[in-house]
């Protein structure tokens, strides 16, 4: 993790893989694919992300192995590897917005049924802050060149306007969590 208690691009992997496992138990060669899938189709290919090896889980103790003697035996979750998952979706998101942000942000809300709710709400929260932010850093921007000419606030308006819907669908989103049964 990064100081700031954010992901790196190896530990959304981690976190994707250790997601998989805790749904369902899958051979090296299905895990793989489904980690690949998941993530070329949220961010797009990255080298940081496919160079990384889900064979190091096991190594770490996060994931072992069901059947060994099997031709393609199946992965299966350690109660080290689900405390490492609930850490990983606990993490922040970094500040900045990003392919690998958005990454992070699919990832949480894939596996946040995971998480106890009054941890699920914290992430609720925690994405609704983010948001809140970037609203204030492109608000300011918009103002600050508001008599420019040229399409840039164009541009910003459109983003502005994103981000106000992501807030409001994060509103409902968290109003759907509190009313849920615990």
């Amino acid at each position: 993790m990064y100081a700031d208690h954010t992901l790196t691009p190896k530990e959304a992997v981690r976190f994707c893989a250790l997601g998989i496992l805790a749904d369902r138990d899958l051979s090296y060669s299905r895990l793989t694919v489904a980690v690949r899938h998941f993530i070329d189709r949220v961010q797009g290919p990255s080298l940081d992300v496919l160079g990384t090896s889900i064979e190091l889980l096991k190594y770490e103790g996060l994931v072992e192995t069901a059947n060994e003697q099997a031709d393609d035996p199946l992965f299966e979750i350690t109660d080290k590897g689900r405390h490492e998952l609930a850490d990983l979706l606990t993490a922040n998101i970094r500040a900045t917005d990003s392919d690998h942000n958005k990454l992070i942000e699919a990832l949480k809300f894939r596996y946040l049924h995971l998480l106890a709710k009054p941890d699920q709400l914290n992430q609720a929260d925690l994405l609704s802050e983010r948001a809140e932010i970037e609203l204030t850093r492109l608000m300011d921007l918009h103002e600050h060149y508001a008599q420019d000419p040229g399409h840039f606030l164009d541009w910003l308006d459109r983003e502005i306007g994103e981000i106000k819907n992501r807030l409001v669908w994060l509103e409902r989103f968290r109003a759907n969590l509190t009313r849920a049964a615990p």
